[in-house]
């Protein structure tokens, strides 16, 4: 028996801070994730931000081989920060997914993908995506990528392109 992948979630929401909004996409990724057949070792949630962002991803990958799904922050609004966040915590970019990901979005028959600023890239042994903030879209946003994070996660600790 082979072991499951990893995966962590990450929400970045004031609302949730503060308690006004709650954590419905941190909790969809994590149900999905875990459905998916990864083990979800973590959930975290911090305030928007660069660098609350930056700082809990930093921490979340330390020694961490395994995907980090966000969750949040990814628009227009002037506190959606978690793209900048993102590339200053990440190593090298991986735009292929964030734009598979914007392809795929089509939550409720809208196309809300185009107005997404979200990243993906890799930091160590670490995938990290960002996803947007409501549940539909997090986890639409995880099934437009699904099929290659394992190849992706494995070519990271080491293993040989096909």
């Amino acid at each position: 028996m082979t072991d499951p992948l990893l995966a962590k979630v990450l929400t970045c929401s004031d609302g949730v801070i503060a308690g006004t909004r709650e954590n419905k996409s941190g909790e969809a990724l994590v149900a999905t994730l875990t459905a998916a057949g990864y083990a979800v070792v973590e959930q975290r949630v911090v305030a928007d931000g660069v660098f609350s962002v930056r700082d809990a991803l930093i921490e979340m990958s330390d020694g961490f081989a395994g995907l980090i799904m966000t969750t949040g922050g990814t628009g227009f609004g002037p506190r959606d920060l978690t793209p900048e966040g993102t590339l200053a915590a990440i190593e090298r970019q991986a735009p292929g997914l964030s734009e598979a990901i914007r392809v795929a979005s089509n939550t409720e028959g809208r196309n809300f993908g185009m107005l997404s600023r979200a990243v993906a890239g890799t930091r160590g042994a670490t995938l990290i995506v960002n996803s947007p903030g409501s549940s539909g879209g997090a986890v639409e946003a995880f099934e437009a990528v699904a099929a290659v994070i394992p190849h992706a996660l494995d070519l990271l600790s080491g293993g040989r392109p096909h």
